[in-house]
């Protein structure tokens, strides 16, 4: 196994690669051989994401896409398709979040959250596990958060779609495994990234005296762990959670 490319010829479809988690999966797989396929509604993100992976020689395929919308995902995945002839990975990445309790967060925020964080994962994997099947296989990872795994008072929309993500995964780790396709959740604890930063200064600084490990993560930090999951090197690995959260969940 050539462990310096290990995603040679692989097709991946990374969500929300407009900035983030996304944007830094999305080019550290490029640097491993994979043709990505890059979609977000910031088109913008997606912009400066494609120049980054196209100045490193790698191969970007850019569609904008709303995963929350049903014909939004057949579109990518028929795109896809016809572009590549296959698909290998698709990383679920595209979140959103909403920082209010119980009783502050209405119906229609909390649908809201729950279509773009948790259908948008289902809508993904339903498409993409059709074309994975003509492949022979293929690896499926849903980005979950340590707060799918654990509590904490107040964002009640964003913890229930985070717990769906985790549980919608080993579901669908059972039932696809007779297709060689595996999928799997990793639990990212608090990572430098534009959504985890806006409006929420003083509740970083709280989450970081928390956390035992000295620093922060950053995107490449969750990248590297989608690496793993997303290569060969997991064969054996589903419906399992990679947790990376600076030891948060081991207290």
């Amino acid at each position: 196994m050539n462990l310096s490319l290990r995603l040679q010829d692989k097709v991946a479809i990374i969500t929300g690669a407009g900035s983030g988690i996304g944007r830094g999966t999305a080019i550290l797989f490029a640097s491993h051989g994979a043709k990505v396929v890059i979609t977000d509604v910031n088109e913008d993100g997606l912009h400066e994401t494609t120049q980054i992976i196209k100045e490193n020689d790698g191969h970007v395929l850019v569609l904008k896409q709303d995963v929350s919308k049903e014909e939004g995902w057949q579109n990518v995945i028929k795109r896809t398709e016809d572009e590549y002839g296959r698909l290998d990975i698709l990383m679920n990445n595209a979140g959103i979040g909403k920082r209010t309790g119980l009783a502050e967060t209405s119906l229609e925020q909390f649908e809201n959250v729950q279509a773009v964080n948790s259908a948008g994962v289902f809508l993904g994997m339903k498409y993409a596990a059709e074309v994975m099947k003509k492949a022979g296989g293929g690896s499926i990872i849903n980005v979950s958060s340590m707060y799918g795994i654990i509590g904490s008072p107040g964002s009640t929309a964003y913890h229930a779609s985070k717990g769906a993500v985790r549980l919608i995964t080993k579901s669908a780790a059972i039932e696809l495994a007779k297709d060689r396709i595996r999928v799997n959740s990793i639990h990212p604890g608090v990572i430098v990234t534009k959504l985890s930063m806006t409006g929420a200064i003083n509740g970083v600084h709280h989450l970081k005296d928390k956390t035992p490990w000295p620093e922060l993560g950053e995107p490449e930090d969750i990248a590297y762990g989608a690496l793993y999951l997303a290569s060969d090197e997991s064969r054996y690995v589903t419906g399992s959670e990679l947790v990376i959260d600076g030891g948060f969940t081991a207290q």
